[in-house]
């Protein structure tokens, strides 16, 4: 899988999987971000070695992982978390960190879509994300995609900072996504983005 898209403002990017030769590009893109976006992360991604087991899980098979590329800059990171065993092999879980300045162009929902595509084509029925109750902004957007809040598990995670935060976890089965992302899009942003 290797695509250029168009985002809402002309802009075209590139969107395909992580190789290894990446690394140095990832590890920029995450360096790259403002602390704030870095803040509810799950691992410090600033740390080549923590970027080098991403890629390490990504060649295992335990994660598909698309980067989106303008010109040579990672601009966005998604990921989908498979499961692989046995009673919940039909489950995956969604990650996705897009750049601030290519945020609210579309770029976020493009990404989306490759993952789904990723998710059907391992046979994942249900898509998970988690995330910290402070993050009101990517609860809102996955509202949008038709997820719904599962489960709330008080002060269970922790930030950057070490603060104790809640966990959400929100859930959406990918019959009910694919019924959402077909309506975020105009016809003329998928023939855009082909």
């Amino acid at each position: 899988m290797d695509k250029t898209v168009t985002l809402k403002d002309g802009t075209e990017v590139r969107i395909r999987p992580l190789t290894r030769s990446d690394l140095d590009q990832s590890l920029a893109f995450f360096q790259g971000l403002p602390e704030e976006d870095r803040h509810y992360l799950r691992g410090d991604v600033t740390q080549r070695d923590v970027v080098e087991r991403r890629i390490q899980d990504m060649e295992a098979g335990r994660v598909i992982r698309l980067a989106a590329w303008d010109d040579d800059h990672i601009v966005a990171d998604g990921a989908l978390e498979l499961a692989g065993h046995q009673w919940t092999a039909h489950v995956g879980e969604l990650r996705l960190i897009v750049a601030r300045p290519y945020q609210r162009r579309g770029l976020g929902m493009l990404m989306a879509r490759e993952l789904y595509d990723q998710a059907a084509k391992h046979k994942v029925e249900q898509i998970m994300v988690a995330m910290m109750r402070p993050q009101v902004g990517a609860r809102n957007i996955f509202r949008k995609l038709g997820f719904r809040e599962e489960i709330v598990v008080p002060q269970h995670v922790k930030d950057r900072a070490g603060h104790a935060q809640d966990l959400i976890v929100m859930r959406c089965d990918l019959e009910a996504l694919w019924r959402e992302i077909e309506s975020a899009f105009t016809l003329s942003d998928w023939q855009r983005a082909r």
